[in-house]
Formats: structure tokens, C-alpha cells, sequence
């Protein structure tokens, strides 16, 4: 049976449940699962720095950033496999990270992968998938959808579904990261965790919390698929509708039961962030720390940003930046997002005389506040009660908000007509 035939598969529902994430019997990993990981990976995972940053001065506490990969539990759990499921392989639902972990450790331990990606995952990760060796399947409109093409061909071809944020060998690999941040940041108050289906605030928290349980331990969702913050509401994982976020890493409608389990009580806060903070964290990470990181693993430098961790003032932070592959194509649109949240990049319609030099004036006004222009449009036809007036409507880049007011303020004084930000939806009417 090929894999495009799976769907129409008459596969019992009973079948179909991944034997290792049972809500009915929840897994609560130990202490011990991440040691043994932590010696097994030890010569299959680079050891990533956990370095001061300078944005430390900033936000007034002393922020060290962890540039990590998920790539430990993936790694732990292909070596704890048997010898027999090595030669079957594997399968896995991913929408981009843990695929790319799979495939990359699949192919350097001789080790046969099937991932299954939605259509919305990034083209970069897809494509990466397969220079690594992996057999890429793209189906899906979510990773619900995704998960359930990948369990039917588990259960067909015999191979091992591997859930990226619940299996419990996932959890113990990724609880190694904790292990290394309390190693690199002595005297560590608080860590901020990226949060979708828990598994890595899971396993680091449970390392943090046992060799220190005195750090704080605060869970990050994007605001528009915070499924953590529900299911600690419920009280157990429940389904969260998603919605499109540049977290994208992150969207996970239903979390793990066993990552629930375990990271539970080791959770001292959850906080959700807006899309126009990640996109700001984003640009922040590339203008400061000339690091590439996706929306998932910016979010914890977004709750900094937004100012959700006001206690933190004067402590001593890890942020866990975990996931660099941000789509090639989504760079541009993010980094102009956060140009815009920061006040550095503003759209704004003002009406000006049609007579000879009325432009003119108007961009004269504008370089001399050291603005640059980067577009400009000016419009006749839509302007119902003056014809010797023009819209003119611009984008311009300024130094950053303070600037930003100084040139409204200007305008406002040479010209009565001025639509500032991005409310403007189409025509101003001169009256």
C-alpha cells in the first residue's frame, strides 16, 4: 500500500492510538530519564552556549540566552530504539523542528525516517528534511491532520510513531538543555521556556527544579494558540483552536499528556504573547544578538519585551532560543513587522496642494528630519471636494518612536489633513 493510499485505509480507531501518550495512563518522567539521556547524547549533540547579552542593560536584568536546537530527544530516543525497529525506522508528525531533528540524527545513525509535514510548514524545513535523507511526506491543513496520515502508515509498515513533544524519551533528551543552563549560569533565578506541546519546558523544568528548586520556571505561548494555559485551567490537555502565528513551532491545539504530567507543578507561570512582539523579539535577536531565530524561539525574549515579567527586574534570566529555521520567504514580512511594532517603519496619508512644488514641500519636510522614504503613492481620483489637492500616501523608516512623533508632530503643524499609522484603510476626503 503506498502512503497516499493510508487515508482510505480501514484502520480500527483502537489502533490508531500512539501506545506510548495514553491520556488514561499519563507518563511523569524522572530525574534519572535525563541523566541516562544526558550520557547516552553526549557525543551526537553539540554543547550550545548559554552567553550574557547586552540586551541585559536594557531590561534591567541579566539576561543569558541558550541558542539551542531541539535535536537532544530526538537523538535519545532513536538510540534507545531496538535493534529491530533501527532496520523497520520511524515516523513522526511534525510541522518543521522535530522533523528536522529526526532526519538529521536518522541519517547519521543509519536509521530510516518518514516524516509527514503539513501543507503550511515552511518550504526551508521540508526541503531540509529531504537533503537529509528523509522520506517527506506533505499532507495535512494542520498537524492534527498530519498526525493522523503519519499513525496509519505506522500501522501498515510497521514503524515507530514518534511524538515530538510527548514521548517519554523525547522528554528526558530535552530535559539536557536544563541540565546545561544550571552548568553555564551559576546563581540562575528564573527560565524562560518557549512553550506548544510542553515537551521541552517538561524536561528542563524537571532538571532545573531538581538540582535547584529555588529557579523560577515561566512557560511562553503565542496568544493565539495558548493550549498550556487551558489545559492547566481544565486542569488536563484540552483541545485549543489554533490560529496562524509566526509561532508556528509553538501551535499545538492538544499538548502532550505526559508533558502535562510531568511540567504541572514544576510551572511556577505561563504567560502569553502578541504577534507583534514575536515579530519585535525577532528583529531585536538579528539587530543585537546576529541571531537568526524563528517565531517559536523568540517568544521568551517577547514576554521580556512586552513587559510580562515585571519581577524579573535585577534577577538573573536564562531565555531558551530554541529553532533558527525561520522560512526564508517570512523574513522580510517579520522583520518589517517588527520595524512597525518598534515605530521605525510608519505609514501615514497627508493631503497636499496638486499645484506645482506641493509635493515637494512635503518631502522636504521629511528629509529634513533625517526621515528616509522607502514608498510613496499620491492619488487624485478619490478625492471627492477639492480638485487642486492630492493624497499622498507614504511608508517611511525612521531612527525609532521618538522620531516617529517628531515627524507627526511636523505634519500635523504644516498641514490639517493627516491620517497617521496603519488605520488608514483606502481615502481620505478633504472637506
Amino acid at each position: 500500500m503506498s502512503d497516499a493510499d493510508v487515508d482510505k485505509a480501514q484502520i480500527p480507531e483502537e489502533e490508531m492510538k500512539d501506545k506510548f501518550c495514553d491520556p488514561e495512563n499519563p507518563v511523569s518522567i524522572s530525574f534519572r530519564d535525563i541523566s541516562a539521556a544526558a550520557y547516552k547524547i553526549r557525543d551526537g549533540v553539540q554543547y550550545t552556549p548559554c552567553s550574557l547579552s547586552q540586551m541585559s542593560q536594557t531590561y534591567d536584568m541579566q539576561i543569558y540566552f541558550k541558542k539551542d536546537f531541539k535535536e537532544r530527544g530526538a537523538r535519545f530516543t532513536l538510540l534507545q530504539l531496538s535493534p529491530e525497529q533501527k532496520k523497520k525506522g520511524v515516523i513522526a508528525a511534525s510541522a518543521g523542528n522535530h522533523a528536522l531533528a529526526l532526519s538529521y540524527h536518522g541519517m547519521t545513525l543509519g536509521i530510516p525516517i518518514t516524516v509527514v509535514m503539513p501543507i503550511v510548514a515552511p518550504l526551508m524545513k521540508v526541503s531540509a528534511c529531504r537533503q537529509y535523507g528523509a522520506n517527506v511526506i506533505v499532507t495535512g491543513a494542520d498537524i492534527g491532520e498530519s498526525k493522523k496520515h503519519a499513525m496509519g502508515i505506522s500501522k501498515i509498515k510497521g514503524f515507530l510513531y514518534i511524538n515530538g513533544y510527548d514521548h517519554p524519551d523525547i522528554l528526558a533528551g530535552q530535559g539536557t538543555m536544563g541540565l546545561e543552563i544550571l552548568s553555564q549560569v551559576p546563581e540562575l533565578d528564573a527560565c524562560i521556556i518557549p512553550v506548544g506541546g510542553g515537551g521541552l519546558i517538561a524536561g528542563a523544568a524537571l532538571a532545573i527544579k531538581s538540582l535547584n528548586p529555588n529557579v523560577q520556571i515561566i512557560g511562553v505561548e503565542s496568544e493565539r494558540c495558548a493550549s498550556f494555559s487551558a489545559a492547566l485551567k481544565a486542569g488536563h490537555p484540552v483541545y485549543t483552536k489554533s490560529l496562524s502565528t509566526l509561532a508556528d513551532g509553538l501551535a499545538v491545539p492538544t499538548i502532550g499528556v505526559n508533558a502535562f504530567c510531568t511540567a504541572k507543578s514544576l510551572i511556577d507561570k505561563m504567560v502569553t504573547v502578541k504577534e507583534e512582539y514575536i515579530a519585535l523579539a525577532i528583529l531585536r535577536l538579528i539587530e543585537q544578538e546576529k541571531a537568526v531565530v524563528e517565531g517559536a524561539g523568540a517568544t521568551g525574549l517577547a514576554a521580556v519585551i512586552q513587559g510580562l515579567l515585571p519581577e524579573l527586574k535585577g534577577k538573573k534570566v536564562a531565555i531558551a532560543l530554541c529553532g533558527g529555521n525561520i522560512d526564508t520567504t517570512a523574513l522580510g514580512r517579520v522583520l518589517e513587522r517588527g520595524l512597525a511594532a518598534e515605530g521605525r517603519l510608519v505609514r501615514f496619508v497627508v493631503t497636499v496642494s496638486d499645484r506645482p512644488g506641493g509635493i515637494a514641500e512635503l518631502t522636504k519636510i521629511i528629509a529634513g528630519l533625517g526621515v528616509s522614504i522607502k514608498d510613496i503613492l499620491h492619488e487624485r481620483a478619490w478625492l471627492k471636494s477639492d480638485v487642486f489637492s492630492v493624497q499622498v500616501k507614504c511608508v517611511v523608516e525612521t531612527r525609532d518612536m521618538e522620531h516617529s512623533k517628531e515627524l507627526e508632530r511636523k505634519l500635523r503643524e504644516v498641514y490639517s489633513q493627516v491620517v497617521w499609522g496603519p488605520q488608514y484603510t483606502g481615502t481620505v476626503d478633504s472637506e
